[in-house]
């Protein structure tokens, strides 16, 4: 007994024990925390596909995606520059505040733009696609509170990451999830319609996003101002990925433009419903967001620490998606019957719809990676690369059904994943520190 004593005493006091030790709490709660969010979140997912009709669920993917994109539009760099200039101040409330606010007014300004240039293509899309002049008029206005609280969500976000005062944001964002859950059972369920369905979405997010500004406030003065030469920091990041933002705004999400304008209304709802599997992956990318990319934003510029700390987490990222692909893929039969029958018999494309998703998180992590060091690849480059890819792949891939375009999704992905693999190495075998 007193040997194992010893030893008990022997590894506590070794120099990488109370790192095991902190790194092993703050992965378990975040991912206990994160398991019951995107537990949730699958939940409603799977509610909504269940109790929306078809030719419904297809305007609701529809809507969905073009919000994704409104929100991008209304960022171009705006966060990965608050991420990068935040954690150089992290530990001052009023210069932190100052990142926040410089932030938020740019998100506002560019926000008006992105609904300029996305609400018109969204309400063309869902006539396209057999809405009513009335049902797209209510579907268009009904993403307005869900965009509204994407504006500052992720930026108000980065503020708690950067202190890792973790537990709070998660309380926050359980309980939206709870809502969506509720209000998506509640009205759905009586009112099986597009605009219904996102609204019982976005509703919870703006009450969370009330909630989200106070989390941030208590590290970040909220009394500051828009700061000139801070904004002039973030406009350079914000000039240099406006071109490739606004180019990705449209091919970020090329598998649902292609299905929704060469597709039918069928294929459009099964890739949307495809997709909601990919939740089960989100798991691992809000721990990555968590504890991950705040911390390589404060790693010291030095060529061998970067490198390392790089390499191990691509090599890890490989590892564990890698694995959950197969799992999915032997349990797709078992997967499936939880979306339903009307969506039946689809194995072969739910294992391209995973493999697809793997592939643009895997290219999304060296993104992260190198963005929040305020790195940009010239956008000339990226368009071209992608564009290069998007072009030989339309030729290559049947584009008007749905394997067609999950293949060619893949494709993509996969040579923009090399691309920012390949600069990350670039860029860190040039620091001469």
């Amino acid at each position: 007994m007193s040997k194992i004593k010893n030893k008990i005493k022997g590894i506590k006091s070794h120099p990488s024990y109370n790192k095991l030790l902190y790194w092993g709490k703050s992965i378990s709660i975040t991912a206990l925390s994160q398991i019951v969010v995107q537990g949730l979140a699958f939940l409603c997912g799977i509610l909504v596909i269940r109790l929306l009709p078809l030719e419904e669920y297809a305007l609701y993917t529809l809507a969905n995606t073009m919000l994704g994109s409104m929100t991008m539009l209304a960022d171009v760099g705006v966060s990965n520059g608050v991420m990068a200039q935040g954690g150089k101040v992290w530990q001052n409330r009023e210069k932190l505040g100052a990142v926040l606010m410089t932030g938020l007014y740019l998100r506002r300004r560019l926000a008006f733009w992105s609904l300029i240039v996305i609400t018109p293509i969204l309400f063309y899309l869902l006539m396209h696609n057999g809405a009513s002049w009335f049902t797209a008029v209510l579907i268009v206005l009904s993403i307005i509170p869900a965009f509204y609280a994407s504006l500052s969500d992720n930026l108000l976000e980065i503020v708690p990451k950067l202190h890792q005062d973790i537990y709070p944001l998660q309380k926050n964002q359980i309980s939206v999830s709870i809502g969506r859950l509720v209000l998506s059972a509640l009205l759905v369920f009586i009112f099986p319609w597009t605009f219904v369905a996102i609204l019982a979405s976005g509703i919870p997010r703006v009450i969370g996003n009330i909630k989200l500004r106070k989390i941030a406030y208590n590290f970040a003065d909220e009394s500051q101002k828009p700061d000139s030469i801070i904004s002039k920091d973030l406009m350079t990041i914000v000039k240099r990925v406006l071109p490739s933002s606004v180019y990705f705004t449209f091919s970020g999400q090329i598998s649902i433009w292609l299905i929704s304008l060469f597709g039918t209304t069928m294929a459009l709802a099964q890739v949307g419903a495809l997709g909601r599997i990919s939740l089960i992956f989100s798991l691992f990318g809000a721990i990555f967001g968590f504890l991950i990319i705040p911390r390589l934003a404060r790693l010291p510029n030095e060529k061998h620490i970067l490198l390392k700390k790089y390499l191990q987490t691509i090599l890890f990222v490989l590892v564990f998606y890698t694995g959950l692909a197969i799992i999915i893929s032997l349990l797709s039969t078992e997967i499936l019957w939880v979306l339903g029958d009307k969506y039946s018999g689809l194995e072969y494309e739910l294992t391209l719809s995973i493999i697809g998703f793997c592939v643009s998180t895997f290219a999304g992590v060296s993104f992260s990676f190198y963005s929040t060091r305020g790195w940009i690849i010239h956008p000339i480059i990226v368009i071209l690369v992608d564009l290069s890819a998007v072009v030989s792949g339309v030729f290559i891939f049947p584009i008007s059904n749905l394997k067609g375009v999950l293949e060619f999704n893949i494709y993509v992905a996969s040579i923009l994943c090399l691309m920012n693999f390949l600069y990350s190495l670039i860029k860190i075998k040039s620091i001469k520190i």
